[in-house]
Formats: C-alpha cells, sequence, structure tokens
C-alpha cells in the first residue's frame, strides 16, 4: 500500500492562521489465476469449464482513504473503493464507479466512527477473521451459507461503531434503501430498509462476534400472498488461535427468506435462480453451521471448512434438502503483498438445488498496492 501524506498549513493576510492535518491513501490489489468449474444435476445433466478467472484471493480494486484532523481528536474520514474484473477491465458491481465502498464520516477515539453511505454490514465485517477464507474463495467464503456474511453492500446507509472498550466493540446500522439499483419510491416504505447490528470481541488469541440483519421488504411474494414479511439472520460464531492451529466454529439461523450467499454465478441458466439481495418466503427457516481451521506454516498457509445449512421445510426451497459444502485452499506468500493460492470446493444440494453438485477449483496470484 503506498500512502501519500499531505500536511497543510494554511495561512494568509489572517490574524490566527488555520492549520489542518489531512492524509490520502491509494491503495488496491489485482487477483487473477485459472479455475474449473462443473455441475452436474438430474437427468444426466453435466456442464463444465476451464478459464481464466479473478478476485478469488480478494477482489480487484483500487481506493482512496483520506482523513483530516479537526482538533480535540475529532477526525473526518472518508473512504472511496471500486471493485473490476482483471480479466478483462470491466467494472464490477454494475458498473458502479465506487461500487464497493462509498462513505464519508467522522471518527473519534472517545466515541467511535459515525458514517454515511455505501459499504458493507456488520456481519460482514465482523465474521471477516473468523471465516478461514476470508471475505473470498467463492463458494468456500461462509457467505455461502450464510448470506448475511457474504459482503453484503448496502446503498443509504447510516452506520455507527463503537470503540473498543476492553476488546468489546459493537456498532448498529439502518439502511434506508438497500440497494438503489432495485428501483424504490418516494415514500420510505416503497423501499427496501435493512437494519444491522453486531458486536465483536477481541483477547488475544480469542475472537467472538455476533450479528442480526433484518431486511423490511417494500413489496412480498407473488406467490406467497403478497405480503411483505422481514427477513431475519442471527448469527454467532468464534476463532481460538493455538499459534499453530487456528480454529473456528459458527451458527446462525434465517428466518422468512434467504440474504444473498450462494455464489451462483458458476451456474448455467436454468440451473439455480440468482438471489439478488434477497428472497422472500414467509414461515421459511434454516440453521446454517461452520466448522474451519487454519493452519499457518510460515510463508504457506492452510485452510479448510464444512459449511451445512439445513432448512426447517420447503417454504423456500421447494423441499426440505440440506446442503453442505467442503472447501481446501492454499496460500503462499511471496512477499507482505503478493501470494500464489490455490483452492478447491465441493458442494452437494448447492443452494437448495435438489441433487445438483458443483465443483470449484482455482490456482493464482494476487498483489496488493
Amino acid at each position: 500500500m503506498r500512502k501519500i501524506l499531505l500536511a497543510v498549513a494554511l495561512s494568509g493576510g489572517f490574524t490566527g492562521a488555520a492549520c489542518a492535518e489531512a492524509s490520502l491513501t491509494l491503495y488496491g490489489s489485482v487477483d487473477a489465476g485459472l479455475g474449473y468449474n462443473q455441475v452436474k444435476g438430474r437427468d444426466g445433466f453435466k456442464e463444465s469449464r476451464v478459464g481464466a478467472v479473478d478476485g478469488v484471493s480478494g477482489a480487484s480494486r483500487f481506493g482512496l482513504l483520506g482523513s483530516e484532523d479537526l482538533g480535540d481528536g475529532l477526525r473526518a474520514t472518508f473512504n472511496l473503493e471500486g471493485g473490476f474484473s482483471s480479466s478483462n477491465g470491466k467494472p464490477s458491481h454494475h458498473s458502479r464507479l465506487f461500487g464497493r465502498q462509498a462513505t464519508v464520516g467522522l471518527q473519534s477515539g472517545d466515541w467511535g466512527r459515525l458514517e454515511f453511505g455505501r459499504q458493507t454490514n456488520l456481519a460482514s465485517k465482523h465474521f471477516l477473521s473468523i471465516d478461514p477464507f476470508g471475505e473470498s474463495y467463492k463458494t468456500a467464503s461462509m457467505g455461502t451459507a450464510f448470506g448475511s456474511a457474504k459482503a453484503m453492500r448496502l446503498d443509504n446507509l447510516v452506520l455507527y461503531q463503537t470503540p473498543s472498550f476492553g476488546g468489546l466493540r459493537s456498532g448498529i446500522g439502518y439502511s434506508f434503501n438497500a440497494d438503489d439499483n432495485r428501483g424504490g419510491g418516494f415514500r420510505t416504505s416503497d423501499n427496501n430498509r435493512v437494519i444491522t447490528a453486531g458486536a465483536q470481541y477481541l483477547d488475544g488469541p480469542l475472537t467472538l462476534a455476533a450479528s442480526y440483519d433484518r431486511m423490511n421488504p417494500s413489496r412480498g411474494n407473488p406467490f406467497d400472498g403478497g405480503s411483505p414479511v422481514p427477513i431475519q439472520q442471527y448469527i454467532v460464531g468464534g476463532a481460538y488461535d493455538l499459534e499453530v492451529l487456528k480454529l473456528s466454529a459458527v451458527f446462525g439461523q434465517t428466518r422468512n427468506g434467504w440474504f444473498s450467499g450462494a455464489d451462483l454465478d458458476s451456474l448455467p441458466p436454468g440451473q439455480g435462480e440468482p438471489l439478488g439481495s434477497f428472497k422472500q418466503a414467509d414461515g421459511f427457516r434454516a440453521n446454517s453451521y461452520l466448522l474451519g481451521l487454519t493452519l499457518p506454516l510460515g510463508a504457506n498457509t492452510i485452510m479448510a471448512s464444512w459449511q451445512h445449512v439445513d432448512p426447517g421445510n420447503s417454504r423456500l426451497t421447494g423441499d426440505d434438502r440440506t446442503f453442505s459444502v467442503y472447501s481446501l485452499g492454499y496460500t503462499y506468500d511471496l512477499s507482505k503483498r503478493t501470494n500464489l493460492y490455490a483452492y478447491a470446493s465441493y458442494a452437494d444440494n448447492f443452494a437448495f438445488q435438489d441433487d445438483l453438485r458443483s465443483t470449484a477449483a482455482a490456482v493464482g496470484l494476487r498483489h496488493r498496492f
């Protein structure tokens, strides 16, 4: 990461010159590699592909991070971050210039941080260090089984996060319209609103986290009576670092629907419906589980996880089939900024699709700046 530090002293023909310190950081990453995907379904259905992949170890991105000292421990901050595909140079996130994050806010060591704009919810922030695969690695990410933890980005979000008190920090946010691409209206009730809340506790080798996300859709499912129902997900989990091995365990429950999480990009048309931001079904309930481990070996790191989702009924999925995801990954640090990676993932009854099996594998290179 290359940092440009600007120290600006403002003075003129004034009595009492103004003085402010500001900083600006340019950062980003580029990730590219080769991957293999195969899906198998009923009636002999089978399709596969081999080709270029990107954003596996970490999404390709560029960003600007800035702050200004306002005095008395208060700082103005902003973060603008855009994503792109290194395979073709095209922007991601529906071609938004800063689709990954666009926020401005105030921060103080005494009272915390208040931000306005587009960014991820608290589940995605607090479980990032618990998931062995972090924010990416496609279906290996815990967001496959815990939809609200798969880098769920919210437009029009007001987010407050406390400072750390003895290792404990928490936050709460409200999105007035979770996705501008889905439209909306003048009235508050015409928009899909989201409440996000969470807490994280850090104490040496121990990390604990809890989150709650609730979406209040503006419209109901026409196949379910037409009345909107609130979609909710609770997640609790933790990780313990034994130095030679880091163990992770997470449990969650989703009610009345499903937040986006299953990575359906690899599925051919007709073999699974992209979930968008959410999918609702009154009375649906599913329990999600994750067990994982991270094994550091000098410059090498081995990751493994098991994810499992058990729907209590067929209100959303069409049947009550469970689905599981088994993942194994490896990274090798060439330097502090550059790493090689490889991973493989297998899922059965993928995304609640009966007898649909997905296999994915990739190798690649990521460089951060």
